[in-house]
Order: C-alpha cells, then structure tokens, then sequence
C-alpha cells in the first residue's frame, strides 16, 4: 500500500532497513561513534539525526578524564550530499563538567572524532572537500563549483580554509632558487624548491639580496644550492651560507653563450650580406639582365615612420637633461632601446627597420621579377611573369606581383637583396647540436662560416663548450675561457670575463649532476597558477596556492 506523504517525509530506521538498505548507519557514519535515530526527508534535502555515544572525552584545557554531564544539545552539521542532495546531521552532543579545580575551563562540549570540531557548522569530510575546491579554484570559481555539488560554501568560507602551510625550519641539502615575475617587467619574487624531491619549500616577494639573506638565516642546513647567475642570489649565499657550494645551472649558462653568439652575428651582417652578393646566382629561364632599381627614399612603412619618431623624441628628451631610465618611463621604452636610439645613427637605425620587414613569399623571385620589367621597360604584366614563376617554385598569388611591380614604377621598391639568414636562425643552427641539423641547414651554415672568420670562430668555441657542459667536463672550463679571451670576437670573449667571475659555481654546474630544472618546472607551474587567479590575487593567497597544490 502507498505512504501517505507525511509518512514519506518521515522515514524511521527501522523503515530504511526493512525497505532493503544494509545499514544507513554504516554509510553515513562508519568508524563514528555516533548512534543513527532517524532519517527524515526536508526542502533542502536529506535531514540525519544522530546522537554521540564515545566514551567520555578528555577536558581540552587540562587534558583531565571528564567524568560528570552538565547537559546535552543538539547542534546542525552540513555533510556530504546523499545521490546529489544535501546532507544535514544534526547531532545531540553533550556538555560534561571539567572537576579540575586549577582549570580555566568549568564545562566543555564532546567531539566526534572525524566528524565534528568546535565552532565548525559542517563535518570533516565537508570541510576537506571545500578545502580540495578552495586550493584548485579559489573564491568565486570555487564558491559556483560548490552550488552545482550541493555543497554549503561560499567564496568567504573557501578562502578562510586556505591556511599559510607551515615551512621546515631547516632548509632542504639541495635547494634550487629562480625568480618568477609577478607582473613582467615591474614585479618579481622568489621560488625556493628542494630539488631531490621537486617540492616547493617557499616564496619570497622579492627577488633582493637581503629578502633571501634573511631567509637562508633563518633556514640554515642548504649543502648545495642551485641558481642561474644572477647576483643577487649569489650574494645573498656567500652572506647568509658561505658553506653552501654553489651551481650555476647549465640551461642558462647556454642561453648566456647562445646571447653572446647572436650578437656576434649582429655585429658581422655585413660579411654575411656580401659573400652572399657574391656567391648567389638567380635562376632564369631565359637570358636578362638584372637591374636593381635605386629607390629614391626609403618607403614611408609604418616601422620606418616609428623609428624616425622614436629617435626624434629620444634625442629631444636627451638635449633637455632627461636621465636613460627617466626617458625610458616616459616612453614605455626598456632602457637598452632608448641607449641604441641615442648612440645610434638614424640612417643605420633606418635600415635596421628597413631590414627587419617581412619578405614575404615574392621575395627569392624579386631579382627575376625585376629584371623582366627593366628589360621590358615596364610592358610586362604581372599574370605573364607570374606563368613564368609558377614553374620555378612560386606559389604566391598575382596580387603581390602587381604591388611590386607598382614600386618600380613610383620609385620606391627596395633594391633586390641576396637572401641572408637572420642572425637569430644562425645562432639556433650553431647552439643545436650536429646530428640534429638538417643537410640543408648545415651546408647553410658551411657558407656562413666561409663568409666571416669571426663567426667561424664563435662557432668553434660555442660547440665546444657545448659538449663541456652535456658530457660535464668541469675540468676543461679554465682552458676554454683562456683559448676565448685570446681570440674570441667581443661578445664571446666577454662571455668568458663573467665566467671567469663566477668560476666556482659554474665548475661545480659542469661537473655535477644538479641543475635548475626542477626549480624552472615550478616556475612555469607558477604561471599557470597565476592564469588560473587572472593575475589578480593577493601575494598571500597566491603564495598558499603554490605551496599547497601539488
């Protein structure tokens, strides 16, 4: 026979376990010593009275056994929902006398053991699920995660439950240190890591020398510390533990080399762009003659008008007494910009700019393109060449011939340039290692290394300390910074001086093991903490975060 509806509201253990349920008691409360009473069904869910039946606790004060009960009450607790509804427990407690005369306390109230704790309106469980939502989403992420669980939380109650963990007073053997930027450019702090089990120890707000001085005071036991070569941290070690052996990490040691490398090849564009004049040849299918067309100024693109610009108002600003940093704030410049802007030549800033355009697909065509319309005297139409091009390999459209052939004809094309590699493409084809380069790539740079003694040089000296550091040769470090400093171009050569500074610790990150890569996996574990937060948390929330997420 059908329940009445007040009879279905009102479900009776008796009724539950008659209806084919094991033991409620047992799902709900296993391990509790607690005493199901009844189950009744409400608006906001599944309503569990219970009672507490341990034995009598212990007097939080005094630590004294509880022997007499003052009272009992019944309080409400937000649990775990049942089949996707809300729980509520509400659990009769009792209050018992503290017979100790010398304690401040004169009553105190029982817990349930993994169920219950003063002052706290949800249970255990409750409360580490809230506490997972709050460590992986934050406040209002989390609090609209927690609305579709079923789960009693808002953004206040999940951001009280993220508590600033504890630190060791001691620091790991192995501590690995890196900055990370919190706003890039303008703010930083500091990542400590133990590098033997990858965890992190703690976050400073700030990358200064005393922030990490007091910090290494204040956790003494580090036996090994790794680091990239900024001097602040080196400081900080040679104050605060001058017995920790420092290693420079072998990844920026050669993103240091691979810079230096670079701006050698900067430096040589000229060699490269003339040995590639003389070599290149253009393919033709018939016989012309190749004009390069003059232009009588530079074309007005939006890079050239920038650059003029630029180098007008840091000259403007420098003739009224402005300092580089302060011309660099006002301009939004870094401070290296705004130096080159100064000591450089517009004319060689103008055809830096004029260099870095993009070529686009017409380019390696460009010198036959143009030849065809000089030989012409302009009668040849774009389709025409453009039949002519296809069978060489181009596979641009019509359109960009048509513009290009529209600068012949006002006078401002660029001249038809042989096709040299970027100083950037010649660094990564120098820093990768042999087997890894392509054939291609490797005849490229045979020609490279034809066309400037210097780079050659450079070249050699960067695969060798390549291999120093992949098969750790620390041993060999003093003679490759002397063969550097005797004949190596100024970038290199200059390379070598900050090793030669820093010899101890790069020593050491060529002949051991540890490195920084751990510390630089946190560091990126970093960034995607901070893009889950939009950036906009706090320093102590974000700091909770990191140490608590794993």
């Amino acid at each position: 026979m059908p329940r009445s509806g007040a009879a279905c509201r009102n479900v009776h253990l008796w009724d539950i376990l008659r209806m084919g349920v094991e033991s409620f008691a047992d799902v709900l409360f296993s391990g509790f010593d607690v005493r199901l009473t009844r189950v009744a069904e409400a608006a906001e869910g599944l309503v569990v009275e219970a009672v507490a039946c341990g034995p009598p606790p212990r007097c939080p004060g005094c630590n004294s056994q509880a022997s007499r009960v003052h009272s009992s009450y019944e309080r409400g607790l937000a649990g775990l929902p049942v089949n996707g509804r809300g729980l509520t427990v509400r659990l009769r407690v009792r209050r018992f006398f503290c017979d100790r005369g010398r304690c401040p306390r004169r009553t105190f109230v029982e817990q349930v053991a993994q169920l219950s704790e003063r002052y706290r309106r949800s249970s255990l469980g409750l409360k580490q699920w809230q506490h997972a939502v709050a460590v992986e989403l934050d406040g209002r992420p989390g609090q609209r995660l927690c609305r579709r669980l079923r789960l009693k939380a808002g953004r206040t109650r999940l951001l009280g439950l993220l508590t600033e963990p504890t630190v060791p007073e001691w620091a790991p053997r192995v501590l690995g240190v890196d900055d990370f930027a919190f706003r890039k450019g303008k703010r930083y702090g500091t990542l400590l890591v133990d590098v033997e089990s990858g965890r992190v120890v703690d976050v400073l707000p700030d990358r200064e020398c005393d922030t990490f001085s007091a910090w290494l005071t204040e956790h003494p036991g580090a036996e090994i510390i790794c680091r990239d070569r900024a001097t602040a941290y080196s400081k900080a070690i040679k104050e605060a533990a001058p017995d920790a052996l420092e290693v420079a990490d072998r990844w920026h040691l050669l993103q240091n080399l691979g810079a230096a490398v670079e701006k050698t090849c900067h430096q040589h564009r000229s060699c490269l762009r003339k040995h590639a004049e003389e070599e290149t040849e253009v393919p033709v299918t018939a016989t012309v003659t190749i004009t390069e067309l003059a232009p009588a100024e530079l074309p007005r693109t939006q890079i050239i008008e920038r650059t003029r610009q630029r180098h007008a108002d840091v000259l403007r600003l420098v003739d009224a007494g402005w300092t580089i940093s302060a011309i660099a704030r006002r301009l939004h410049l870094d401070r290296k910009t705004v130096r080159r802007f100064r000591d450089t030549d517009l004319d060689i800033l103008l055809a830096s700019a004029r260099d870095r355009r993009p070529t686009g697909v017409l380019a390696p065509f460009k010198a036959y393109a143009t030849a065809r319309f000089t030989d012409t005297g302009g009668s040849v139409t774009a389709p025409q060449v453009l039949a002519e091009i296809r069978a060489q390999g181009y596979r641009g459209s019509v359109q960009a011939i048509r513009k290009h052939f529209a600068a012949l004809r006002d006078g401002t094309a660029e001249p038809v340039r042989a096709d040299t590699p970027s100083p950037r493409k010649i660094t990564s084809w120098i820093m990768c290692r042999r087997e890894d380069l392509s054939t291609k790539d490797d005849e490229r740079l045979l020609q490279v290394r034809l066309a400037c003694p210097d780079i050659t040089r450079a070249c050699d000296l960067a695969r060798t300390f390549h291999d120093l550091v992949t098969c750790r040769r620390g041993h060999l470090l003093m003679d490759w910074i002397r063969q550097a400093e005797q004949d190596a171009p100024a970038p290199v050569r200059s390379f070598a001086g900050f090793l030669r500074q820093d010899l101890d610790a790069v020593t050491a990150g060529l002949t051991l093991e540890w490195n920084s890569g751990v510390v630089e996996g946190n560091v990126n574990r970093v960034k995607t903490i901070k893009r889950s937060m939009y950036n906009r948390a706090s320093f102590r929330l974000l700091r909770i975060r990191i140490l608590t997420r794993p």
